[in-house]
């Protein structure tokens, strides 16, 4: 059994190698579990002060079109801690700012690294890039996906509900890039989702879709509802987030007044299971999706799942760049 195993992650990893991550349902369960596997040992070894860097000499580029700050930390701090080097390039920094061919970019980018991680606007960008590289392309946050941050969540929520089998996840509020990624990230793993938003800003309908097509296979559910009560009703764990992302600052008077009714308060935790925990992906607005009794509570994980990001990160880095 025990060689069975390790051929098992042998082979898992040889599929792995060179991938880019662009979206979690790019990966199936087998792929997602051994990278949680590995996020795990890296973060034991690092709590045990074992200095585990596989990847001395590899350079992971880290173009940032968008402001950061978990993001930039983690992979950078990654990087450093699997004994490679990080590049952070702006966008004032590269010549893709300046109108350079994003396909010109990645061959070029693609002669003097190992990995690049992009954090942008557009989803097209990240995958014509990850089209015209012959090195693994990470995504690190576009207007419709977050898969970096959903990956290190189910590796919070599998660390304190013990599994991730019929867990229920209730997401409160703008179905933006985390609700679709955790819509599609919950389905892949067999969790339940219930995503409450109002109506005209719900997740993306294509994506909705895909999720729930994935989630049948798997036994698990995906439900979207404008009702907030409804999605925690017995929840595991409620998540949220900001209700204007970057780019919105201009709607934020407009959201406020729509999603007023979706504030993560005590009301609305006492309707989620007893042990349930509260998630959110940072940064967050004290006294609007949240009060502070509750992200500063007991329940809640928020900075558990932001230190996930590091371990996570790096065992993407090492599965894809290794």
């Amino acid at each position: 059994m025990e060689l069975k195993t390790k051929t098992k992650e042998a082979s898992l990893e040889h599929s792995l190698t060179g991938r880019d991550f662009l979206t979690l349902d790019d990966y199936n369960e087998e792929e997602l579990s051994y990278l949680l596997q590995l996020a795990t040992y890296l973060k034991n070894a690092r709590k045990a002060g074992k200095n585990v860097q596989p990847l001395k000499g590899k350079t992971l580029g880290m173009i940032f079109e968008k402001s950061s700050t978990r993001t930039r930390v983690s992979f950078e701090v990654g990087i450093f801690q699997l004994g490679g080097t990080g590049l952070f390039l702006s966008k004032n920094d590269i010549q893709m700012g300046r109108g350079e061919p994003i396909a010109d970019t990645a061959k070029v980018l693609s002669g003097y690294l190992d990995g690049i991680m992009i954090r942008t606007f557009s989803q097209a960008v990240v995958e014509e890039l990850a089209e015209n590289a012959s090195i693994p392309v990470i995504n690190g946050l576009t207007d419709t996906y977050h898969p970096c941050q959903v990956l290190a969540d189910i590796q919070t929520i599998q660390e304190i509900k013990g599994g991730l089998k019929g867990v229920k996840i209730a997401y409160i509020g703008d179905g933006n890039n985390m609700a679709n990624s955790l819509m599609l990230g919950s389905a892949v793993m067999g969790m339940d989702i219930s995503v409450a938003a109002p109506t005209g800003y719900q997740p993306d309908p294509s994506i909705t879709r895909k999720a729930i097509s994935i989630a049948n296979d798997h036994g698990s559910k995906v439900e979207v509802t404008s009702n907030p009560q409804i999605a925690v009703d017995q929840a595991d764990v409620i998540y949220t987030d900001v209700w204007a992302s970057m780019g919105q600052e201009s709607e934020q008077m407009v959201r406020e007044q729509l999603f007023s009714t979706y504030q993560v308060n005590r009301d609305l935790c006492s309707l989620a299971k007893k042990d349930a925990i509260f998630m959110h992906c940072l940064p967050a607005h004290r006294g609007e999706e949240v009060i502070a009794e509750i992200i500063d509570g007991k329940r809640s994980v928020v900075f558990q799942q932001a230190e996930n990001r590091l371990h996570a990160q790096k065992a993407l880095m090492l599965a894809l760049m290794g």
